[in-house]
């Protein structure tokens, strides 16, 4: 797959303009979204996590009831459920879903954030348990016959699973974290390494970054790149960027009658945090139209930096992204339905056109 768009799920609507009302299960909207990703073109939708979230396997599951080809990207978190029981979960649903689910392994970067749910690890030490955890998930996978696991966080005897993933024994492993620590068990264990939506330079840096340490692995051409980001899309320039200021109007008036946002911590633990808001430090604009807008107002409260324009001038800029590595992009709206089936109009079919271009014109250049 040379390019792969992947958006967002939700079991009830809420962004940073949208305040949350209603059930928090609400299966029709949760249906609603999926269906509305699958029919746009996008191959994936994320399930994220957090300690106050509702759980994901469920979600995923019947995200995957509703749809019929649309891929899963089901966030889960290491150091709550056993490896090995883990396993058997993701490939479980992996059988009932037709082989659609792919994993994205979020460490946890805010000690708060992870004490809720009882770890008080320390960030470190999370990733050095994430390495594990991957390591016993890939035996529970692969082994053939009963195996015992002797580790620091994990002890494990006799285990011999009898659910595989449906392919090849084996989920597609995204994995989350700008850290040093994330970036060393990123190299191991990735197909996918996931960036929030920074400048190119900064993303050019951590592409470099990651696959110097892949290659310490011989994974140095395994390893993918997703990127993040929030498109607000118009038929002119000016009408996209009016668009934008006035979703940071809505945001403004909203955020703070949010909890979520309210509660979080001045300054942010974790490494991506911090790296959003160095890029918008920089200004409401970065490398011509990365917005930063969202960022500033949330401090950098996960994936807030977008890109607004014309669907060229943003099909233009995701370009750029590609050049330098990125073959995944996470994109959501600030008003989930519409935007997406926006996406699937106007924005994606643009860009899966680009990139079959060029890589045909690379594959004539290289005859």
């Amino acid at each position: 797959m040379s390019i792969e768009f992947i958006g967002f799920s939700a079991t009830q609507e809420v962004t940073e303009t949208i305040l949350a009302s209603g059930p928090v299960v609400d299966k029709a909207y949760l249906g609603a979204v999926a269906r509305a990703h699958e029919y746009a073109g996008f191959d994936r939708v994320l399930v994220a996590h957090s300690s106050g979230s509702v759980d994901g396997f469920q979600v995923a599951s019947y995200i995957a009831h509703e749809t019929e080809k649309l891929g899963i990207l089901l966030a889960h978190r290491p150091g709550f459920v056993a490896p090995t029981l883990a396993a058997r979960q993701l490939a479980t649903l992996d059988h009932f879903s037709d082989g659609r689910v792919a994993v994205h392994i979020i460490s946890g970067g805010d000690d708060t954030e992870q004490q809720r749910d009882g770890d008080f690890l320390t960030h470190d030490e999370r990733y050095a348990r994430s390495d594990e955890f991957l390591d016993v998930v890939r035996k529970t996978w692969t082994s053939d016959g009963a195996w015992t696991h002797e580790g620091k966080h994990y002890r494990h005897v006799g285990q011999n699973a009898g659910v595989r993933p449906v392919r090849g024994q084996h989920l597609p492993i995204y994995f989350g974290g700008s850290s040093d620590a994330a970036i060393e068990v990123a190299a191991k264990h990735a197909d996918v390494y996931a960036l929030w939506g920074e400048s190119l330079a900064q993303v050019a840096e951590t592409i470099g970054k990651v696959r110097a340490a892949a290659a310490r692995h011989g994974r140095a051409d395994k390893i993918r790149f997703s990127l993040s980001l929030r498109p607000v899309l118009a038929g002119t320039e000016e009408a996209a960027w009016a668009r934008a200021d006035a979703i940071v109007a809505r945001a403004s008036e909203q955020i703070q009658h949010n909890k979520f946002y309210n509660s979080r911590p001045k300054q942010p633990a974790n490494a991506g945090s911090q790296r959003l808001l160095e890029t918008a430090a920089q200004g409401k604009v970065v490398d011509e139209r990365l917005w930063t807008g969202i960022a500033a107002l949330t401090n950098a409260a996960g994936n807030s930096t977008g890109l607004v324009g014309t669907p060229e001038q943003v099909r233009d800029a995701l370009l750029k992204y590609w050049e330098l590595g990125v073959t995944t992009f996470l994109i959501r709206g600030f008003d989930p339905i519409q935007d997406a089936l926006q996406y699937g109009r106007e924005l994606i079919p643009l860009v899966r056109e680009a990139v079959a271009a060029r890589e045909a014109e690379q594959g004539r250049l290289a005859a």
